[in-house]
């Protein structure tokens, strides 16, 4: 099966490379793809964040696939299989963050917390809702601190 998707919206922001760290001061625009009426906007701005589908189209294609490697290539840290991180060289090139949104201008975003490079092609957005939220403790390994210590710094 072939799926075919067009983007709904782009990234607008000050980072122009792929990096790993350091997201925490880079606020985006999100702004609609022209075929998009800006109506699909409309009450977005009641909710304070939101969940942004996007493609990695910088990602090339030799390093897009499952994978078993060691999270950012550390040898201490243990090796893992492309579902257990949440790297960049991913089969789909499909990445997924929740942000803060900051303001509606018409059209367009502005989102806190989106590591997403300039140009970046948005798929989807949906309101956070807590409804969606987990429920209980959230658990996860030591190892995700390691590599998420500079992330949102």
């Amino acid at each position: 099966m072939k799926i075919e998707l067009t983007p709904i919206a782009y990234v607008k922001n000050d980072r122009k490379e792929v990096a790993d760290d350091h997201w925490e001061a880079i606020i985006s625009e999100i702004t609609l793809a022209e075929n998009i009426i800006e109506e699909t906007f409309d009450g977005i701005e009641a909710f304070s964040h939101l969940e942004v589908i996007f493609y990695m189209d910088k990602v090339s294609d030799e390093k897009a696939k499952a994978q078993h490697r060691h999270p950012r290539n550390n040898p201490d840290l243990p090796k893992l299989g492309t579902f257990a991180q949440r790297n960049k060289n991913r089969p789909n090139k499909i990445g997924l963050t929740t942000v803060e949104l900051l303001e509606r201008n018409g059209r367009t975003l502005k989102v806190k917390r989106l590591d997403a490079i300039d140009g970046t092609p948005i798929l989807d957005i949906k309101p956070v809702m807590r409804e969606f939220e987990p429920k209980g403790d959230i658990r996860q390994p030591a190892w995700t601190q390691v590599i998420m210590k500079n992330y949102w710094k």
